[in-house]
C-alpha cells in the first residue's frame, strides 16, 4: 500500500486530509513544503511513496522538478494552470470530508501514474534500442568503407570484437566510431605540419622556376586544404568536449593565419626567412595538437597514424632545406639536414617493422624505400629539381599510408 506524504501549503486543508486518510485507513504522514519533491521521496524511504498536495504552490514547476514526477503527485484544492500536466489527478476541497472517495480517487491516481510511468520506460527502451542500432549501422558503414568488407563481414567483425571485449554490440560500435574519429583528427592534425612545410617547399620551388604553374596550383590547394582541416578539428565534438584539445586547436590556427599573412606577400628571396619562422610557428603548433590528440585518444593505436604522418613532414621539410640551399638561402633548419635525414630513416624502419600490416601497405613501403633513396641522392647532389619532383611523389606515397593505417583494423577496434 502507497504511503501518501501531505505537504501542507495550505495547514488547515492539510489537517482535514490527514484526518480523513486515517478515518479510510490509508497510511499518511505530513511533510515539509520547504524541501523540494526529490528530497521529501528521498526522506521517506518508502518504496511505494505518493505525494498529497494540500493546495497548489506557486512555484510548483519548480518545487515538483522538470519531467515527469518521481511518484504519484495528486493535488487537493483550487484548481490552476499546470496542475493537469504535472499531477496525477486534481480534486476539489470537499473531497476531504469523504474519507472513501478521497481513498478511491488517490488509488485512481496512482494507477494512472503507473500506466504512464509504464509507457514512458517502454518508450525509453524503444529509443534505446533504435539508438543503438543506428549505432551498429554506422560502425558497420566504417568498417565497411574501411576495410572493403561486406555487409555481413563487418556485422561479423563488430560482434567478434563485442565477445571478446564482454561488451554490448552498441558499445563496441559506438566505441568504433569513435576510435574512427579520433585516428581522423591525428591524421588531419599532422596534415598541417606537412602543409605548414610543403608550402615554403612550393614557395622555394616556384622561385627556383621549377614546375612554376604548377608549384602556384598547388601552393593554392595547400592552403586550402590547411583551412579546410582547421575548421574540421574546430568542429570535432572530441576537440569541442576538450578545453585543452580547444586550445591548442587555437593556437594551431593562430599560427596559420600568421603563415597566412607571410604567404599574401609579394614572394622573393627577401620574403623566404619570414615565410619559413612562420612556418615553423606552424610546425610547432601542430606538433603540439597532433600529441594532444594522440595522448587523449588511444595512444599505442593512434602511435602509428601519428608515426607515418610526420614523415610526410619530413619529406617536404628536406625538400624546402634543399630548396633553400639551392638557392643560396638559408632555411630555419638548415643545421639540422643531418639529424632529419636520420629521423626519417628511423621512422622508416619502424614503420616497416611494425606487426601492423597487410599487402597493401607493405607494398607501399617498398616504394617508399626506393623514392627515399633517390632523394637522399638529390639531397646530395644538390639536384633542385629532383628535390621537388620526387618530394611530391614521396609525399604522395605516405599520403595513402597514412589513410591506410588510419582505417587499419587495429586502430579502428583498438
Amino acid at each position: 500500500m502507497a504511503r501518501f506524504l501531505i505537504v501542507c501549503f495550505d495547514t488547515a486543508l492539510a489537517a482535514g486530509l490527514g484526518a480523513a486518510l486515517a478515518r479510510a485507513g490509508v497510511e499518511a504522514a505530513f511533510a515539509d513544503p520547504r524541501a523540494d519533491l526529490a528530497a521529501q521521496i528521498g526522506a521517506s524511504r518508502h518504496e511505494n511513496a505518493a505525494m498529497l498536495l494540500a493546495g497548489w504552490p506557486d512555484d510548483a514547476p519548480a518545487w515538483i522538478g522538470n519531467g515527469f514526477p518521481p511518484c504519484p503527485v495528486s493535488v487537493v484544492g483550487a484548481a490552476s494552470a499546470g496542475c493537469d500536466s504535472t499531477c496525477a489527478g486534481w480534486w476539489p476541497p470537499g473531497i476531504a470530508a469523504a474519507p472513501d472517495e478521497l481513498a478511491a480517487a488517490l488509488a485512481l491516481d496512482s494507477a494512472r501514474w503507473r500506466r504512464e510511468a509504464g509507457l514512458r520506460a517502454e518508450l525509453a527502451a524503444a529509443r534505446a534500442q533504435l539508438d543503438e542500432r543506428k549505432w551498429v549501422e554506422r560502425a558497420k558503414g566504417l568498417l565497411m568503407h574501411a576495410r572493403g568488407a561486406s555487409e555481413n563481414d563487418a556485422f561479423r567483425l563488430l560482434r567478434e570484437a563485442s565477445m571478446h571485449a564482454n561488451l554490448r554490440l552498441a558499445q563496441v560500435s559506438r566505441s568504433v566510431i569513435e576510435a574512427t574519429a579520433w585516428a581522423e583528427a591525428v591524421n588531419r592534425a599532422g596534415q598541417l605540419r606537412m602543409l605548414s612545410q610543403r608550402l615554403v617547399k612550393l614557395a622555394a620551388q616556384a622561385l627556383a622556376g621549377i614546375d612554376l604553374r604548377r608549384a602556384e596550383t598547388l601552393q593554392r590547394k595547400a592552403a586550402r586544404r590547411a583551412q579546410a582541416n582547421l575548421d574540421h578539428l574546430a568542429a570535432a565534438p572530441l576537440v569541442q568536449a576538450d578545453a585543452a584539445l580547444a586550445a591548442a586547436v587555437a593556437r594551431a590556427s593562430a599560427g596559420w593565419q600568421g603563415l597566412k599573412q607571410e604567404l599574401a606577400q609579394p614572394p622573393g628571396p627577401a620574403r623566404m626567412a619570414a615565410l619559413d619562422r612562420a612556418a615553423e610557428a606552424l610546425l610547432v603548433a601542430a606538433e603540439a595538437l597532433t600529441g594532444a590528440l594522440e595522448a587523449s585518444g588511444a595512444p599505442r593505436a593512434l602511435h602509428i597514424v601519428n608515426l607515418c604522418g610526420r614523415q610526410r613532414m619530413r619529406v617536404q621539410r628536406l625538400a624546402k632545406s634543399g630548396l633553400l640551399a639551392a638557392l643560396g638561402l638559408d632555411g630555419s633548419d638548415a643545421a639540422a639536414l643531418p639529424a632529419q635525414i636520420e629521423a626519417f630513416d628511423t621512422a622508416l624502419r619502424e614503420l616497416e617493422d611494425t606487426p601492423l600490416s597487410s599487402a597493401a601497405i607493405r607494398a607501399a613501403l617498398a616504394e617508399a624505400r626506393e623514392l627515399w633513396l633517390a632523394q637522399r641522392h638529390a639531397l646530395a647532389a644538390a639536384d633542385a629539381a629532383s628535390l621537388a619532383r620526387g618530394s611530391d611523389a614521396l609525399l604522395e606515397v605516405f599520403e595513402r599510408l597514412t589513410v591506410c593505417y588510419e582505417r587499419s583494423l587495429q586502430v579502428i577496434l583498438s
